[in-house]
């Protein structure tokens, strides 16, 4: 994919301003050579006025680049699968609003699937990445949850509940989605991992949110584990259309 490839950023706004503001402008000043679509879901109840006059100052500044709309599934999952079928990239990449997710990692996103992958996952645990204001609490978990979904799907990846890797859109077009809350981030990687796709990490430092308010609760880890092991188990000719 060289030249000016078209590369659609998904990007789900609920409370954040400044920090949408910021990672729009990085991700076009890391990305200078690639055609950027910014897809911007928006919730039609919980997304802030802030947010919106924000969403509309990227829309006066980057004019057609930016897609916006409101989503009509549920959860940050169905507000991601709606931002999926929106996207007109070759590649579409699921990050975070709020910098959490390091837009100046894309270019090592993007050179993986130039190289032949249909994925390139960040991952926390490498070596060189590590985890900024995390929970010890969720740091253990999250640790524990990442060694036996490993072992379940017998995989070298790392880190399969970071919500912030690239896809080939085509890929991402051509599987069947079933989750609509964060539960969607597990089985975004799960689904393409059945189905044996290829898919390699990059090394990707997080860093707790400084605006806004994490929407994530101790309970999705019950509904990771059920998406996992259902997953696991799923005949691959129901993950496909």
């Amino acid at each position: 994919m060289p030249g000016r490839t078209r590369v659609s950023l998904i990007l789900p706004a609920i409370d954040e301003t400044a920090s949408l503001l910021e990672t729009v402008r990085l991700s076009a000043a890391s990305l200078p050579h690639k055609t950027l679509e910014y897809v911007i879901v928006s919730h039609p109840k919980y997304t802030t006025p802030e947010c919106r006059a924000a969403i509309k100052t990227l829309q006066e500044r980057y004019g057609t680049s930016v897609v916006h709309f409101d989503q009509t599934l549920p959860g940050i999952g169905g507000a991601l699968r709606e931002a999926i079928l929106h996207a007109s990239g070759d590649i579409a990449v699921i990050m975070a609003s709020d910098l959490e997710t390091d837009p100046t990692a894309l270019p090592a996103l993007l050179q993986k699937l130039e190289e032949g992958y249909d994925i390139a996952a960040a991952t926390r645990w490498a070596k060189g990445a590590g985890f900024r204001g995390y929970h010890p609490i969720k740091f253990v978990l999250n640790f524990i949850f990442q060694r036996l979904f490993r072992i379940l799907y017998w995989t070298d990846l790392t880190d399969l509940t970071y919500a912030y890797r690239a896809y080939r859109t085509d890929l991402l077009k051509k599987i069947r989605w079933e989750e609509t809350d964060f539960s969607f981030l597990f089985e975004a990687i799960l689904k393409p991992l059945r189905i044996g796709v290829k898919v390699t990490e990059v090394e990707t430092p997080w860093k707790a949110r400084t605006e806004g308010v994490s929407h994530n609760s101790w309970k999705q880890t019950f509904d990771y584990a059920r998406v996992g092991v259902r997953v696991r188990f799923l005949p691959k000719s129901r993950i496909l259309y």
